[in-house]
């Protein structure tokens, strides 16, 4: 099965620069196209930005703007790279939708340029997964899949987990 994937950008961690004057994070380009370069992936994919925002200070639009991209997507295999804050809550408007795809959410927690981020090896993640689970809504995170109602980010540890085990 060689279908053509699509990625969507939101922003988050995984697109920010750091401005070394100020100390502070902000958003420029997305880099999800070098990040596959560099990984030598050799998919079909069709990336569209749709906005550059922390997670955090995502709307309930800019949510809705998400939701109906995955819905008008002639795609069936979906990878969302998105802040990790509040991806559940993203994830859960997208599953209320019960789409017929596969839909494979990913972030970073430490910014791409940084050079120590996790966001390449979760992005790789992200795209296996999408083309091997059945249809549905997942975080893929640290080498990880969850599905979108049994996950949660612990803050304390800074990486995902399930709510309960199954």
């Amino acid at each position: 099965m060689n279908q053509n994937i699509r990625i969507i950008v939101t922003g988050g961690t995984f697109d920010k620069e750091y401005n070394e004057l100020t100390g502070e994070l902000f958003f420029k380009d997305s880099h999800t196209s070098n990040m596959l370069n560099l990984g030598r992936s050799r998919l079909k994919v069709n990336i569209r930005t749709l906005m550059m925002v922390d997670s955090n200070d995502m709307t309930t639009d800019d949510r809705e703007i998400i939701v109906n991209n995955c819905a008008s997507a002639q795609e069936k295999l979906i990878v969302i790279t998105h802040g990790t804050d509040t991806m559940v809550e993203t994830a859960r408007m997208i599953a209320a939708t019960d789409l017929d795809k596969t839909i494979v959410m990913t972030g970073a927690m430490v910014p791409y340029t940084f050079g120590s981020s996790d966001g390449l090896f979760n992005l790789g993640s992200a795209i296996a997964f999408v083309q091997t689970l059945p249809s549905g809504v997942y975080i893929a995170m640290n080498g990880r899949y969850f599905r979108w109602d049994n996950v949660r980010k612990n803050r304390q540890v800074g990486e995902f987990e399930e709510l309960q085990l199954k």
